[in-house]
């Protein structure tokens, strides 16, 4: 075990030493098993890291298995995107890729053998039918008509089922437990459905499909898997899970453990409102950068080391609780914050010319790529008579606290020298398109040398020289820190979760900068390059996080 694990420590952690002490188990072996059905979101980000942190502490081995028991809703492409995801997040599975389908015909053999035993059942009753004889909280079930058939007859029907010979619904397969039972998922809980649906896996070799209850034990229990982790909703189903692990005839038992999901502000986790997001068009696809999804928040610049210090901090416990945004945001703030070389990006521009500069000149000043970091080396940035500034760095008159640039005051061009505003011209709205000043050629890099306090600092990127890009300035998706509460989340989208400024200047070096490399554009945040939609030609740049918690000064 590494220095890791004893460091961090969990209730998860304390049974799995207990075992190990006890010799009830010499290796450990967990699983990450997704369901196909969408894109991996950060909660998945947080079992995957515990899944795959076991594994990796405690030398053991972690499996990644696919439950692909509902081919309805399942598609490769989703297989595709998690492999995918698992990798970028830095962890690698034992051996080859498993999938629940691998071991359709085993589970249908361990089906056969409850028959046998008398521990299950084909039943007849459609789903409207099964819901009224299952019962209430408060009300036993009642058992089905068919719950006595005899084995022969169970075993026929199974079999038939099998071939094709029935309609989707006409028949399923039961387990036979207590139509009693206080935990209703152990009312006689269905094991088999009919579904002809064309597998992702399987093709239309099958026409009958486990349940997930079913399935997932027993596939546990093949690949010799000591401890089964899962989120605090599947407590009600461990009984279930093992109960069939102990009615067949195979080896090894799983301990299924229970852990408190993860729940972010501003965010929504369930699947199926994250796919209602991209049906209905209120995002752009399950890698929208506002998506909670680990596609969505690579593509918006986030680093996988961010996201596993976030699930290494967050912990593992069995209470439930909601993370604050900023607790993620922090986490990527401070990755980026040593890693991110700087750059200068105007998002609104509008114009300054030095009338004192030489037209035709174009000057290569030198910038730091980090401040606190010379081995990133420096860059050229070029300078000439025209720059471009940002809209909010000038005023034509502002009280002492305004540091940036105003009306026969100076201020210093990042990187460069001190420049003083004089006079601007505006358009038939009264907006300013063009500040002129001068500039004080003895002072790039030093103070002047009149002793002249120069306070602020603004950036800028050359008229000439700079290229144009489009920034997508990226917000939370929702207005409520809470969204699945509201009565129709998609009300409470938040209206400014994307704003697009077509006409930025960028300083040209960002024409080479690689998708997802994380750049501070100084003064505004940290940025990367789109890596679906930027190129050379079209550079396009997402907002990945600001410099600063701009919703807590909001109260947000």
């Amino acid at each position: 075990m590494s220095q890791d694990a004893v460091r961090v420590t969990n209730f998860i952690r304390n049974i799995i030493d207990a075992d190990l002490a006890s010799g009830k188990h010499t290796n450990i072996v967990t699983r990450f098993p997704p369901e196909p059905n969408g894109y991996l979101h950060i909660g998945h980000a947080k079992s995957i890291c515990l899944n795959f942190g076991i594994g990796q502490d405690y030398k053991g081995q972690t499996n990644l298995r696919f439950d692909d028991t509902n081919p309805e809703k399942e598609d490769i492409d989703f297989v595709n995107s998690i492999k995918e995801d698992v990798k970028w997040l830095g962890f690698e599975w034992a051996g080859d890729i498993r999938y629940s389908s691998n071991y359709f015909e085993q589970l249908y053999q361990y089906a056969i053998e409850l028959i046998n035993n008398g521990k299950a059942f084909v039943c007849e009753l459609d789903a409207e039918q099964m819901r009224e004889y299952r019962g209430t909280l408060k009300q036993p079930g009642k058992p089905s008509p068919s719950r006595d058939r005899s084995i022969e007859e169970n075993l026929d029907l199974f079999e038939r089922m099998r071939n094709g010979e029935f309609a989707e619904g006409q028949y399923s397969l039961r387990a036979k437990i207590d139509m009693a039972s206080p935990n209703i998922k152990m009312r006689d809980p269905i094991l088999y459905r009919i579904r002809f649906v064309e597998h992702h896996q399987t093709g239309d070799k099958w026409c009958i499909y486990p349940m997930y209850d079913f399935t997932h034990c027993i596939s546990d229990a093949i690949e010799g898997i000591t401890h089964s982790l899962c989120t605090l909703e599947f407590e009600d189903h461990r009984p279930l899970y093992d109960w069939v692990i102990d009615n067949i005839s195979i080896e090894t038992h799983p301990q299924q453990i229970e852990f408190s999901r993860l729940n972010l502000e501003y965010t929504v986790m369930s699947k199926r409102k994250l796919a209602s997001l991209v049906e209905n068009n209120l995002v752009d696809g399950w890698n929208d950068p506002r998506m909670p999804t680990i596609a969505g928040m690579r593509r918006r610049g986030y680093t996988p080391q961010s996201i596993v210090e976030f699930c290494k901090r967050i912990g593992v416990t069995k209470q439930e609780n909601v993370i604050e945004m900023s607790a993620l945001e922090s986490c990527l703030r401070e990755d980026l914050d040593s890693k991110a070389p700087r750059a200068m990006v105007v998002l609104d521009p509008i114009k300054l010319v030095i009338e004192n500069y030489p037209e035709d000149q174009v000057e290569q000043l030198t910038a730091s790529n980090h401040p606190k970091d010379e081995s990133m080396g420096t860059r050229t940035i070029p300078f000439s008579r025209e720059v471009y500034i940002d809209r909010a760095d000038f005023r034509e008159e502002a009280n002492k606290k305004y540091k940036r640039l105003v009306l026969d005051k100076e201020v210093r061009l990042r990187n460069g020298y001190v420049v003083k505003a004089l006079r601007c011209d505006k358009d038939d709205n009264g907006d300013v398109t063009t500040v002129y000043g001068t500039y004080d050629p003895e002072t790039l890099g030093k103070k002047p040398s009149d002793g002249r306090s120069v306070k602020g600092v603004i950036h800028w990127v050359s008229a000439s020289e700079g290229v144009n890009a489009e920034v997508r300035i990226y917000d939370r998706l929702f207005t409520e820190a809470n969204p699945a509460a509201a009565e129709d989340f998609a009300e409470v989208i938040n209206p400014e979760s994307l704003i697009i400024r077509k006409n930025a200047i960028a300083e040209p070096s960002l024409v080479s900068a690689p998708a997802e490399l994380a750049y501070q554009f100084e003064r505004e945040g940290y940025f990367c390059a789109d890596n679906q939609d930027s190129s050379p030609e079209h550079l396009v740049f997402n907002r990945t996080v600001g410099l600063r918690d701009t919703w807590a000064k909001q109260g947000a």
